[in-house]
């Protein structure tokens, strides 16, 4: 079965699974915008702002917190 690249690009852009995913696209999202410089991120957060499109950096951070674990699970 072939996969289209637009499709692989949207399964692979999908809403944060941790807070800790969340805060880190939020991150990358303002560095991304020119809010804060790109010098200030640390690692997932830095890999995120050169490998997502601002599009994608806002749809993992909109996600709302509340009910979200802190930590995404080990296994996957």
């Amino acid at each position: 079965m072939r996969v289209s690249r637009e499709h692989q690009r949207q399964r692979l852009t999908m809403p944060a699974k941790s807070k800790q995913q969340q805060k880190a696209a939020g991150a990358a999202l303002a560095a991304k915008r020119g809010e804060v410089p790109k010098s200030s991120l640390k690692g997932a957060s830095r890999q995120m702002a050169s490998s997502m499109s601002e599009k994608e950096l806002h749809k993992m951070a909109s996600v709302k917190r509340k009910n979200l674990p802190r930590r995404a699970s080990a296994s996957r």
